[in-house]
C-alpha cells in the first residue's frame, strides 16, 4: 500500500565565485507539476493543453503486476496479491521516482476505468504518494476543455474502483493458474483455462453440436405478382379459408394451387397504419464492435486499435492535436449534456430544429457501469468529410460510424407509413406489405431501413389482377456459427465479461487453437472440444453463464462500495477449490494420438503420421527427430471438379493466408475459384455452382457464370 509520508522537494544550490571571492547562493525555480498517463502520445497532446508549467510523462501500461512464474496470490493470507515491478520497467520506474521528488506536485491521470484506477493505485504505491491526497484525474475525451476542467477538481484514488480490478485480476489468476496445470498433466501443455475465454468456447461447442444435430426441413412459399391498371406490386401466400396455413410439401402446395381459378382477386381488407422508428442509441463498446465487424468488415483486435488511435488524437492541421472520440471502453450510452446541446445545434443548423430531440435522456442497461459515457465524437462539428484528409482509411471509417451513429442519436424517430393489404380467390388468401418513409427523421443521416415498399392505392372490395404465381422450395438452414460480432453479442447479452474483455478473449481462443475462422465464423477444434467436454464435466460453475454473470455484478457491487473483494473472492474460491480437488483425482489422462497419415515420408521412407500443433494439424514424419520432413494437410471438401472430372477439389491458401479452391490434379487441371464448389450444375446454365459469401455475413449458392442470374436463398 503506498504509504502516507509526502514526497518533499528538494532544493538544490549553486556556489558562484566572484573576484572577491564571495559566495552567494541563487534561488531555485520551483519545480513542474509532473503528470503521469499510460500512452506516450497522450503524453504530448496533454502536455501542450496544459502549458509551461507542467511536465507530462507515461507509464506505458502497467508498471506492476503478479509474477508470471507462480499463482502469486497468497489464498492462506486473505488471497493477498503479491505484487512485483514489472520486468523491463527499472530504468521507467527510476525515472519517474526522480521526476516526482523535484515536482512541485504529482497528479495520475490514467484512463477512466477499472483498470486505470489500479494503474494510477500502482503509481502512488511505487513514488510513495498519500492516498488520502488529492492527484487523480480523470477526462473522458482528450480535449484542450475536457483536460483543464479535470484538473480543476482532482480526486482521491478510488479505492473501491482498485479493490474491484483487484478482485477481478485475482479471480482470473485463481483460476487460470489451478486449472491450465492440470490440462497441462492430463492433456497437453500449454493449454489454458479463464473465466470468460471457457464461456465463450463452451457456447461455440454448443452451436457446433446444435449445427450437426440439425435435421433440415422441407417448406414451400408462394409468391404472386399482381397488377392494379398498370401497377404492378408483390404479394405472398399467406392462408386458406380465413386460417394462416403452412406449405410444408408439394401436395400441400398442388391443393392450393387447385383453388386459384382465373386472374381476378379480391381485396378483403385495406390496413393502414402509422409506424415510428426510434434513432438507435449512441455506441458502447460492444455494440461498435458488432457494427465494425459487420459493416466495416473489422476484426475486433482491429477495431479497437483504431478506436485507441483516435480516442488519443491526430493532428487536424491548424487546429493542432485533437482526441477525435470519447473513451473507447464502455457499457454506458450516456451523453453529457454539454454534448446533446452540441449535437442539437449542429442538427438545428444543418437539418432543421424538428430533427432534433434535444434534452432526451437515456436509461442504460441493466448491470452497465455509468462511470462515463457513450462513445461519440468529441467535437461534432469535425465532420467526417471536414478532417477526412488528416486521417488514414480505416480511422476514416470509425470515426464514420461513430460520427453517424452519436448524431442519428440525438435525432427524433423516423415515421413510416404502412400498409397491409388481404387478397383472396376462392378461399386462398394472399397478403402484400407495404411502407413509405412519412418523415425520415434520424434516417436523414443514418439509414438503417429498407427501402420503401410502395403499393398502388387500393379500396377494399375492388379486384385486381394476378400475373403470375411461382411456387418455390425451401428447407430450413442450421443456426448460423459464431463470428466475432455475434459472439461478442451473446456474451454480453449474458453478462459475461466487460468491455474491455471482449477483444483478448476472442484472441486467447484462437491462439490456444481450441477454435479457428472458418469464412468469418468460429469452428471448434478437436482440441477445443475436449478441453471443453473436460470443462464442463469438472468445473460446471465456470462455464455457467449466470453464475460468471452474477461474478459480475458482485464485482460491480465491490467498485460501488457495497461489499469487500476479499468476501467475493473467497465465496468463489471455497466450492472450486473441492472441484479442483475432484478433477486432480477424477481427470484421466487423455492422450492426444498421432493419426497414421496412410503413406511413407518421402525423405526416409517411414510412416508419417498427423501431429497437433500450435496452427492446427499437419503432416509429420514417425521418424522425428532423425528426421523433420513436415507436409500440410489438404482439406478436400467433397466435390469432384468441375472441369476435368476427375480429381477431388481441395481447400487451399495463399501466401496471403487467402482461402481459395483447386484441383488436386494441379498441373494437369488448373481449375481455381475463390468461391466454393458445391457439387451441382446450374439449372438455367449449365455451369457449376458455388457457395459465395455476402456483405453482412452469411452466403448463398450462385451460378458460376457472371452472366446467369441463377441464385438460391441466403443462408445465415
Amino acid at each position: 500500500m503506498p504509504t502516507s509520508t509526502k514526497s518533499k522537494t528538494k532544493t538544490k544550490t549553486k556556489t558562484k565565485t566572484t573576484t572577491k571571492k564571495k559566495t552567494t547562493r541563487k534561488r531555485v525555480t520551483p519545480g513542474k507539476n509532473l503528470v503521469i498517463v499510460e500512452s506516450p502520445a497522450k503524453a504530448k497532446t496533454i502536455e501542450k493543453y496544459l502549458g509551461r508549467n507542467y511536465k507530462v510523462v507515461a507509464s506505458v501500461g502497467h508498471i506492476r503486476d503478479l509474477k508470471k512464474s507462480t499463482m502469486s496470490v497468497d489464498i492462506e493470507n486473505d488471497y493477498e496479491p503479491q505484487y512485483i515491478n514489472i520486468r523491463g520497467k527499472a530504468p521507467l520506474i527510476n525515472s519517474l521516482k526522480k521526476e516526482a521528488k523535484a515536482a512541485k506536485a504529482v497528479y495520475l491521470a490514467s484512463d477512466p476505468d477499472r483498470e486505470g484506477e489500479a494503474i494510477s493505485w500502482h503509481l502512488a504505491h511505487i513514488l510513495n504518494l498519500p492516498l488520502e491526497e488529492k492527484n487523480r484525474v480523470v477526462f473522458n475525451e482528450i480535449t484542450k476543455d475536457a483536460v483543464k476542467n479535470a484538473f480543476k477538481e482532482p480526486r482521491q484514488i478510488d479505492v473501491d474502483l482498485v479493490d474491484a480490478q483487484q478482485a477481478r485480476r485475482v479471480l482470473d489468476r485463481l483460476v487460470g493458474y489451478s486449472i491450465s496445470p492440470i490440462l497441462w498433466k492430463k492433456v497437453k501443455k500449454g493449454l489454458s483455462a479463464g473465466r470468460v475465454q471457457s464461456i465463450a468456447l463452451k457456447l461455440i461447442v454448443d452451436r457446433e453440436n446444435e449445427i450437426n444435430a440439425f435435421i433440415p426441413e422441407e417448406y414451400w412459399s408462394i409468391d404472386g405478382e399482381f397488377k392494379k391498371g398498370t401497377k404492378k406490386f408483390k404479394a405472398s401466400f399467406w392462408g386458406i379459408d380465413g386460417k394462416k396455413h403452412s406449405l410444408k410439401t408439394n401436395e400441400d402446395v398442388i391443393k392450393v394451387m387447385e383453388r386459384l381459378d382465373g386472374p381476378d382477386f379480391n381485396v378483403d381488407k385495406v390496413e393502414k397504419k402509422e409506424r415510428r422508428r426510434n434513432a438507435p442509441l449512441p455506441y458502447t463498446t460492444s455494440s461498435m464492435q458488432q457494427d465494425a465487424a459487420n459493416k466495416l468488415n473489422f476484426r475486433t483486435r482491429k477495431t479497437m486499435m483504431v478506436a485507441q488511435q483516435l480516442y488519443e488524437g491526430l493532428t487536424l492541421g491548424s487546429q493542432g492535436h485533437q482526441g477525435l472520440i470519447t473513451y473507447m471502453r464502455t457499457d454506458s450510452t450516456r451523453i453529457s449534456p454539454v454534448a446533446q446541446s452540441a449535437a442539437h445545434n449542429y442538427i438545428a443548423d444543418q437539418f432543421g430544429e424538428k430533427y432534433s430531440k434535444h434534452g432526451s435522456k437515456v436509461k442504460n442497461a441493466s448491470g452497465a457501469q455509468d462511470a462515463h459515457e457513450a462513445i461519440r465524437p468529441s467535437n461534432v462539428f469535425n465532420t467526417p468529410d471536414a478532417i477526412a484528409k488528416y486521417l488514414d482509411k480505416d480511422q476514416l471509417k470509425l470515426y464514420t460510424l461513430i460520427w453517424n451513429r452519436f448524431v442519428a442519436s440525438q435525432m427524433v424517430a423516423a415515421i413510416f407509413d404502412t400498409v397491409k393489404i388481404n387478397l383472396s380467390q376462392n378461399g386462398v388468401i394472399f397478403i402484400a406489405n407495404g411502407s413509405q418513409v412519412k418523415f425520415d427523421g434520424y434516417l436523414r443521416i443514418y439509414n438503417d431501413s429498407d427501402k420503401s415498399n410502395m403499393l398502388p392505392e387500393m379500396k377494399e372490395n375492388e379486384t385486381v389482377k394476378k400475373a403470375n404465381v411461382k411456387p418455390e422450395q425451401h428447407f430450413t438452414q442450421p443456426p448460423a456459427r459464431y463470428s466475432e460480432a455475434t459472439l461478442i453479442k451473446t456474451l454480453e447479452e449474458n453478462g459475461v465479461g466487460r468491455p474491455s474483455t471482449y477483444a483478448p478473449t476472442l484472441e486467447t481462443i484462437q491462439k490456444r487453437y481450441y477454435v479457428r475462422l472458418s469464412a468469418k465464423r468460429f469452428e471448434p477444434t478437436e482440441l477445443g472440444e475436449i478441453v471443453n467436454k473436460l470443462i464442463v464435466e469438472f468445473f460446471p460453475n465456470i462455464v455457467n453463464t449466470e453464475f460468471t454473470a452474477e461474478m459480475e455484478k458482485d464485482l460491480d457491487e465491490v467498485e460501488e462500495g457495497k461489499r469487500q473483494w476479499i468476501e467475493v473472492v473467497d465465496q468463489f474460491y471455497k466450492p472450486f477449490a473441492k472441484e479442483l480437488e475432484n478433477a486432480e483425482e477424477g481427470m484421466e489422462k487423455i492422450q492426444i494420438k498421432d493419426e497414421p497419415a496412410g503413406f511413407d515420408c518421402d525423405v526416409c521412407g517411414s510412416p508419417m503420421v498427423i501431429k497437433l500443433g500450435r496452427f492446427g494439424k499437419f503432416y509429420a514424419c514417425s521418424n522425428f527427430p532423425d528426421c523433420r520432413n513436415t507436409k500440410a494437410i489438404v482439406k478436400e471438401i467433397g466435390v469432384k471438379c468441375p472441369l476435368c472430372h476427375e480429381g477431388n477439389i481441395i481447400e487451399r491458401k495463399t501466401k496471403k493466408n487467402r482461402i481459395f479452391y483447386g484441383c488436386d490434379r494441379y498441373p494437369e487441371c488448373e481449375f481455381t475459384s475463390w468461391d466454393k464448389p458445391i457439387g451441382r450444375d446450374c439449372p438455367k446454365s449449365g455451369h457449376f455452382l458455388v457457395e459465395k459469401k455476402v456483405r453482412g455475413g452469411g452466403k448463398q449458392v450462385v451460378c458460376s457464370n457472371d452472366e446467369c442470374d441463377y441464385q438460391e436463398e441466403k443462408q445465415k
